[in-house]
């Protein structure tokens, strides 16, 4: 499986992705965020689903940029390009992974921000090559085990979030997602694309660097549920509390009776 995490607020882009590739019983790790970069002209791309489908569409692309020499001004239109290759991809071998039981599932995230666009873009592709735009009402997606990530990046990361708030969001949600699924793992890799800087940084976390955040994070959540006020079920909690209390004596009391055997 794979995580894969693509934020959108009002200041730019951010992107995570996870490096671990299990089949069978091994687990590896693979780069699952690819740069493409000319000039002032920067794009990311992210991955999820048969590593040969995204190895081969991801070629097909380079070539194409090279070839026309990143002649797209647009990133809707560098959305369409790459969408264009899966379908390649597909045409070529769709038929063969099926008969050996494998589907052509590859989802793709694309950001960035090229010459013409007004702002940075962020867009969801599907296997069949067709895109939505990510935007403000919903400010991001995950491609891959989306499932124990989301609700941290549903309640607290907006459009208006800053990047760095972003950025710190989207790594609990990653860790969040890494403590609960085996096939999500370290090192990490980040993107930040900040708005009009026509730069991509990027940097590859391992959990020596950053293990200690999600400890933080476990501990400051146990503190925080401890402190959350329980008049709501304070019924429920007196008579949890009052079976607790006979348990407790009734134990207390069976141990008494086995000391006087």
């Amino acid at each position: 499986m794979t995580y894969c995490l693509g934020i959108k607020v009002r200041g730019g882009l951010v992107a995570i992705a996870d490096t671990r590739i299990t089949s069978g019983s091994e687990t590896t790790t693979a780069k699952k965020v690819s740069i493409h970069k000319s000039g002032n002209k920067n794009l990311f791309i992210m991955t999820s689903g048969l590593r040969s489908i995204r190895d081969k569409a991801v070629t097909y692309f380079e070539e194409l940029l090279e070839s026309e020499d990143f002649a797209f001004d647009k990133m809707y239109k560098a959305a369409n390009a790459f969408g264009d290759q899966l379908r390649r991809v597909a045409k070529e071998d769709k038929q063969a992974l099926s008969e050996s039981g494998l589907f052509f599932n590859l989802h793709t995230i694309v950001g960035g921000q090229l010459e013409n666009d007004e702002e940075h873009k962020l867009y969801l592709l599907y296997p069949e090559g067709n895109w939505i735009e990510i935007g403000e009402a919903t400010p991001f997606t995950i491609i891959g085990n989306s499932g124990y990530g989301k609700p941290i990046l549903n309640r607290a990361v907006t459009f208006d979030s800053s990047i760095v708030f972003a950025l710190k969001t989207g790594f609990l949600s990653f860790d969040s997602t890494r403590v609960s699924a085996n096939d999500v793992g370290y090192p990490i890799d980040v993107v930040v694309y900040i708005k009009d800087a026509k730069k991509i940084l990027e940097h590859r976390f391992t959990e020596e660097e950053t293990g200690h955040i999600g400890e933080l994070w476990g501990q400051r959540l146990t503190n925080i549920i401890h402190e959350i006020p329980d008049d709501w079920a304070q019924k429920l909690v007196e008579e949890t509390e009052q079976i607790l209390l006979r348990q407790q004596e009734q134990k207390q009391k069976q141990a008494q009776q086995q000391q006087q055997q």
